[in-house]
């Protein structure tokens, strides 16, 4: 798909991974929904950066452990565009916690955000892409192997894997969908300087990525028209030690 002219949206677009990727969709010629929840001063940083690219920009708050939140943000991206054609679900929150401590409401905060949130989010951008689009998901390599400090943000992903496989089954052949699994790209929340320094170390590129790393991928994905279903690791050959 070529992006000139046409809508991309991206959940959590105000900062980090979510910011490279909007921005790199803006260059590539979209016009942008920008979702963020708290964030917004980085989302009006992020806003006028695109603008700057002769992007429109539609700038939408929610809390998408909401379902009827998600409805909201869609029903106004309804009215300001015609169609969507690329999707992006790039919110989540990332918690360590030891397995014995986890709590009902830690559980259930993060699969809202991590796993319920994309399955929503992809039922309402779907109906907005009756000529057919592109869903990506923003997975984990904690999806793909357990990671014991982050035992619920791992479940999350492992599920976000596994939607990212059905949703390409449901909606092919109008809709392709994929997953970028990143790996260490930024600092978890709670690990510690020196400890993020070894893991980046055992890796063989010996060095932590990039989130323009991961925005180079969506735009792969979003462009490689014979892809479904396809979950694509990032993580500098992390997976290999």
């Amino acid at each position: 798909m070529e992006l000139e002219g046409k809508v991309a949206m991206v959940t959590g677009g105000a900062h980090r991974v979510g910011r490279a990727i909007l921005l790199a969709l803006a260059r590539a010629g979209a016009d942008v929904v920008l979702h963020y929840n708290r964030a917004e001063a980085e989302a009006l940083a992020t806003r006028a950066e695109a603008q700057a690219l002769g992007r429109r920009v539609l700038l939408v708050r929610a809390d998408l452990s909401r379902v009827e939140d998600i409805e909201s943000m869609f029903a106004e991206v309804r009215r300001t565009f015609p169609a969507l054609h690329v999707h992006v679900n790039s919110a989540a929150i990332m918690e360590a916690q030891p397995v014995d401590e986890v709590t009902a409401a830690d559980w259930d905060r993060t699969l809202d955000l991590n796993l319920r949130a994309p399955f929503f989010c992809a039922q309402h951008a779907a109906r907005l892409m009756p000529q057919g689009g592109v869903i990506i998901n923003i997975a984990d390599v904690a999806g793909l192997q357990p990671w014991a400090r982050y035992p619920v943000h791992s479940v999350s992903k492992a599920g976000v894997v596994m939607l990212t496989q059905v949703l390409a089954r449901a909606l092919a052949p109008r809709i392709r969908v994929n997953a970028v699994a990143p790996g260490p790209v930024a600092k978890p929340p709670g690990l510690a300087a020196e400890r993020w320094q070894a893991v980046t170390q055992r890796m063989p590129l010996k060095r932590e990525g990039a989130p323009q790393d991961i925005a180079q991928a969506v735009l792969y994905l979003v462009q490689a028209e014979f892809v479904t279903g396809t979950i694509l690791t990032v993580d500098g050959g992390a997976h290999l030690v």
